[in-house]
C-alpha cells in the first residue's frame, strides 16, 4: 500500500530531490555501517503511515532512517502518506492484517483512537510518534518524540552570534510539547549570546503549509526581525526573499538556501529504529518510551555543518558551541526540557 496524492505547492519536487540527497548524507555518516540481516534471515516486514508528505522535516527523518534499514537489508519498507487523522485507524489495521512486523508513523492527532487499534493486534509491533507516554496496558505501542533540544539550544547560541538587531522571529505548526521544547532551546541558546534578544513567536496552524509560514514570516520581518526560526516550510523562503537570516529545524537545507540559512538542528532517527529493530528481534520489544535515542549524547541528533556560512560566524559563539556539546555528550551539561507554550517576549 502506498497513497500518493502528490501537492501542487511551489518546491515540492526539489525538497523530495532534498530528501533523497538527506539519505545519501545520512549513509555518509554512519547510516551506511548498520548492521546487515542474517544470512537466511528474512528483513523484517515494516510500513510507515504519516500524515504529511514525507518531504516535510519530521517525518523525513523516520522516512530517512526506514530507507537506509531497508537498503542494509535489515527491512522491507512501504509507505502511506497524507493519511488523514480519521483514515488513520483504518490504514493502520490494513497494514497489521496484511501481516506487516512493525508500524511507524505519528498519532498525535489521533491518540486514543491509535490505541485501540494496537490492542486488536498483538502480534504487530507499533512505533509511534506520541505526545503521551508509554503505557503498560498496550505492550506492543512504544513511544517516541524527537527530543532534539540539545541541537537546537547550539543552533541558538550561533543564532545569538549573527542577528544584528537582536529581534528573532519564531514561526512554529502547533503549539505542542515537541516543537515548544525546540523553541525553548533554541531562545536559551540564543541569549548566551545575545542576552538582550527578543523573540516574536507565532503558530501557523498546521503541519503543511509553507505559504502561510511564509506570510507569517513577512509579517515578522516588516516589524524589524532579521533573524528567522524555520520550524516550518515556507519561513526560509521568506528570509531568502528579504535577504535575513534564518536556522533551520530537523532537517538540514542549507544547500537550498546557501545564503540564508546559517545553521540547523537535525535529528537522527537512525538510533530509534535500530533500537526497536533490536529489540523486535531479541523479543523484548514492549511499551517504552524510545524519546531519550533523539538526545545528542545517543547519536539522535546533531548540529548541521555551516556550509557556507563557514567562517562567517563569530569564533568565539564556535568555541562556546563547541563547549557546550562537548558537555552535553558528556553528561556534565543538561538542556531543560520545557513544554510550556513560549509565548513573544
Amino acid at each position: 500500500m502506498r497513497d500518493r496524492h502528490f501537492l501542487s505547492q511551489t518546491g515540492l519536487i526539489s525538497r523530495r530531490g532534498l530528501l533523497q540527497r538527506g539519505l545519501v548524507a545520512a549513509a555518509a555518516t554512519g547510516v551506511a555501517s548498520l548492521p546487515l540481516r542474517a544470512f537466511g534471515q528474512e528483513p523484517l516486514s515494516v510500513a510507515g503511515i504519516y500524515t504529511v508528505p514525507v518531504e516535510q522535516q519530521w517525518v523525513s527523518r523516520i522516512h530517512i532512517a526506514a530507507l537506509a534499514a531497508k537498503e542494509a537489508g535489515q527491512i522491507s519498507y512501504t509507505f502511506s502518506e497524507n493519511t488523514a487523522n480519521t483514515d488513520y485507524p483504518r490504514v493502520m489495521r490494513e497494514y497489521a492484517e496484511s501481516g506487516v512486523k512493525l508500524i511507524v508513523g505519528e498519532i498525535f492527532g489521533v491518540e486514543q483512537e491509535a490505541r485501540e487499534v494496537v490492542l486488536d493486534y498483538p502480534d504487530t509491533a507499533f512505533l509511534l510518534g506520541s505526545s503521551l507516554p508509554a503505557d503498560p496496558e498496550y505492550p506492543n505501542l512504544a513511544v517516541f518524540d524527537n527530543y532534539i533540544q540539545d541541537a537546537s539550544y547550539l543552533s541558538g547560541i550561533i543564532a545569538g552570534a549573527m542577528t544584528e538587531t537582536g529581534k528573532i522571529g519564531m514561526v512554529g505548526g502547533f503549539p505542542i510539547p515537541e516543537v515548544n521544547r525546540l523553541m525553548h532551546a533554541f531562545m536559551a541558546g540564543v541569549k548566551e549570546t545575545r542576552p538582550d534578544a527578543e523573540f516574536q513567536v507565532s503558530f501557523i496552524g498546521s503541519w503543511f503549509d509553507p505559504p502561510k509560514a511564509k506570510e507569517t514570516a513577512f509579517a515578522m520581518i516588516e516589524g524589524g526581525t532579521d533573524l528567522l526560526y524555520a520550524e516550518r516550510f515556507g519561513v526560509s523562503d521568506a528570509a531568502q526573499e528579504k535577504g535575513i537570516l534564518a536556522i533551520g529545524n530537523v532537517i538540514d537545507t542549507q544547500a537550498e538556501y546557501p545564503d540564508t540559512v546559517v545553521a540547523s538542528a537535525i535529528w537522527h532517527f537512525e538510533p530509534t529504529l535500530q533500537a526497536a529493530l533490536a529489540n523486535i528481534a531479541a523479543g523484548t520489544f514492549k511499551a517504552d518510551d524510545y524519546g531519550l535515542f533523539s538526545f545528542m549524547k545517543e547519536g539522535g541528533c546533531s548540529l548541521a555543518p555551516l556550509g557556507t556560512f563557514d567562517g562567517k560566524v563569530p569564533q568565539g559563539a564556535l568555541d562556546l558551541v563547541a563547549e557546550k556539546e562537548a558537555a552535553i555528550k558528556a553528561g556534565s551539561f543538561v538542556v531543560e526540557i520545557d513544554d510550556t507554550e513560549p509565548t513573544s517576549v
